[in-house]
């Protein structure tokens, strides 16, 4: 890790769909192990990690009220797969030997502790990583403006979101092989371009608070660390 670094305390947002690896849903166990590798390595150079986790690859909310469940059970439905989520992370990263505390945001006290959040400052202080699950607690409330939230809370350096691409792009790179690759962005502009980094109040949330946002491929090996120490390719938004 480089000397110079300056996140000292980062929270990582992860998709649900970055844990299914290339199946269509659920949980592709290489994948899993590669990226919980990358969070011990920076775990074991110092750095303070926790984390939101989102549930794409097992429900998502809006998919689910649109088939016809409604969007308060659908949202709810969501955050109890981000605990699925969040305990397969705690197991293959405690495996690696990194001690681990899953927290939710709707108490489920047999599987994991409650929010609280002088505890999560606790255990980050003590060396532990923390994993925040079902997001607020609140329907309507995706888990980008969830991880906003609990990255002001945790007082983090910055908020390190992984994705399917490796930065914020001018148009969808996904279609359009001219798009170019933004390599810093103010939050205003992310809003008034609708870049669609994150929904709007989670920019707002890291914007209020000068907490900056760095987007990256989790799909790249090694990304994480590059990102910390502030090499290989990434957007920083603020």
């Amino acid at each position: 890790m480089a000397d110079n670094t300056k996140f000292r305390r980062i929270l990582l947002k992860l998709s649900g769909e970055s844990l299914s690896g290339n199946k269509e849903f659920g949980l592709d166990t290489d994948t899993v192990e590669r990226i919980c590798a990358e969070i011990h390595d920076l775990h074991i150079n110092g750095i303070q990690i926790c984390l939101v986790i989102g549930a794409g690859n097992i429900f998502r909310g809006v998919s689910g009220a649109a088939a016809g469940i409604e969007r308060t059970s659908a949202d709810y439905m969501g955050m109890l797969a981000t605990i699925i989520n969040a305990l397969a992370l705690q197991s293959v990263l405690e495996s690696k030997g990194a001690p681990t505390r899953v927290q939710s945001a709707i108490p489920m006290t047999t599987v994991c502790e409650p929010y609280i959040r002088r505890r999560a400052l606790r255990h980050m202080e003590k060396g532990r990583i923390v994993i925040f699950a079902a997001g607020t607690g609140n329907p309507f409330v995706t888990t980008d403006t969830a991880a906003a939230l609990r990255a002001a809370e945790m007082n983090c350096d910055a908020l390190v979101k992984g994705t399917q691409v490796d930065g914020v792009y001018d148009a969808d790179p996904m279609t359009n092989k001219k798009a170019q690759r933004l390599d810093s962005v103010s939050y205003d502009e992310v809003i008034s371009r609708n870049l669609q980094v994150m929904d709007t109040s989670a920019i707002a949330l890291c914007r209020e608070n000068e907490i900056p946002i760095i987007i990256f491929s989790i799909q790249q090996a090694n990304g994480l660390q590059a990102v910390i120490d502030q090499q290989g390719s990434f957007t920083r938004v603020g």
